[in-house]
């Protein structure tokens, strides 16, 4: 039986991981200016989703951080939508 109930699932929790493996490195580990560069290519790939897809991606990101047991983890997932322009920040 496959470990994920969809592509988009699988598609989903590979993006947060590589996004949280760069959003952690040190200087020494990853160069900031790359890792700027990768984070804006994310952010402006994920904002070019349709409404749908949109919709789907933030409600795989909330299932995500719901099951999360790593509280840095979790509310590196609870802000994803708003980090990555996903949605307006309500703050």
């Amino acid at each position: 039986m496959p470990m994920y109930p969809s592509l988009a699932c699988a598609l989903a929790e590979a993006l947060v991981d590589v996004l949280w493996f760069v959003e952690g490195c040190s200087d020494e580990q990853m160069d900031p200016d790359d890792a700027v560069k990768i984070l804006e290519g994310v952010a402006h790939l994920l904002t070019q989703l349709s409404n749908d897809q949109r919709s789907e991606f933030i409600d795989l990101l909330g299932g995500m951080a719901a099951e999360e047991t790593n509280p840095a983890r979790r509310e590196f997932l609870e802000g994803f939508p708003a980090n990555m322009g996903l949605v307006e920040d309500a703050s």
